[in-house]
């Protein structure tokens, strides 16, 4: 480029010249390099860094009829993100992974009904190419109404009574809930309780599924709910104590309520894991910071989040749907 086009924007043609390509080619690289040889599109790369050329979006969506940005819709109230660790570590890799493919994150938090249809007639009306669905409750609106607008979706977690219409990217929780009970059988504990997730979500059902695979008919008194927030997880304790003063171990169904397990235990004067043994699930950052540090059940949340995206951009424009299931592992560490 001249000096005296210094100070005007780049643009394709200005990329052409100094890549020594046509106009064409240079387009057929910003649209996916199909079609272009591997000389041409090293030196059209090497053009736009060298002219600081920037794709105007609007103008590519005109032609494509696409966006360029996907949503990241967590159907959980606004807290729950700064809460829980997991949802960041999702989030982040969403965002990296989508950024690899110059493609825009947009966060959106539907923790009501009302605010997950209004996020649905948001989403469906053009401004996203796609949806990543996390933390979505069985019933909800939002699933019902982005499946009719034809919107790709790929859910974090078995989506409930759609899982042949849904794309989902799951860890394997009744496996990793089996893993977890039958470990602590292994370690003589008899009488064990169960803090599960809300019911009406897919790690609530299959991780009690899990605990019940290994423990046949158990005791209705060992079985509680939590809604995954350490608050609950201090309550549910209680409720177990008051229930079953006996229980010599708990499966606590996240680990974030395995805090607040904890924080019961120690308060009511519960040796851990001499009196109860305590396990969690996730891996998350705070069961190492535990006291004492978590036996959890590792799922690998960063995974998660790649293989997302990729069935999620593999579904853009070809309506495929996929499920990928992925293995969980057993972590030992002091509680138990």
């Amino acid at each position: 480029m001249s000096s005296s086009n210094a100070s005007r924007r780049p643009t394709m043609e200005d990329v052409a010249e100094v890549a020594g390509v046509s106009r064409g080619t240079v387009s057929r690289v910003l649209n996916g390099g199909h079609y272009v040889s591997p000389d041409a599109l090293t030196a059209v790369q090497r053009a736009i860094r060298k002219t600081g050329y920037v794709v105007n979006q609007h103008a590519r969506s005109l032609v494509t009829q696409r966006s360029n940005s996907v949503a990241f819709i967590l159907s959980d109230p606004q807290d729950r993100l700064f809460e829980d660790p997991n949802f960041n570590i999702l989030l982040k890799g969403c965002t990296q992974a989508l950024a690899e493919r110059d493609i825009t994150l947009l966060l959106t938090i539907a923790g009501t009904q009302e605010d997950r249809r209004r996020v649905g007639r948001w989403v469906t009306a053009g401004h996203v190419d796609g949806v990543l669905l996390v933390s979505e409750h069985a019933g909800s609106p939002l699933t019902d109404e982005l499946r009719s607008r034809g919107l790709p979706i790929v859910a974090a977690g078995r989506p409930i009574g759609h899982e042949r219409e849904i794309s989902y990217v799951a860890a394997d929780d009744r496996d990793g809930a089996r893993q977890m009970v039958n470990y602590l059988r292994s370690r003589g504990r008899r009488r064990i309780g169960i803090i599960t997730g809300p019911t009406d979500t897919p790690g609530g059902v299959d991780r009690l599924a899990g605990y019940r695979d290994v423990i046949d008919e158990p005791d209705p008194g060992l079985i509680t709910h939590g809604d995954y927030t350490q608050a609950s997880g201090e309550r549910a304790m209680a409720d177990l104590l008051d229930r079953a003063p006996d229980l010599d171990a708990v499966f606590v169904c996240s680990d974030l309520m395995a805090l607040g397990a904890i924080s019961t235990l120690h308060r009511a004067g519960k040796r851990i894991p001499q009196d109860v043994a305590v396990g969690g699930f996730d891996d998350s950052k705070v069961a190492v910071s535990a006291d004492p540090p978590l036996t959890t059940i590792r799922q690998d949340f960063t995974r998660v989040s790649t293989e997302m995206v990729r069935l999620l951009l593999d579904s853009i424009g070809t309506n495929t749907r996929s499920a990928v299931i992925l293995p969980t592992e057993l972590v030992i560490r002091e509680s138990a």
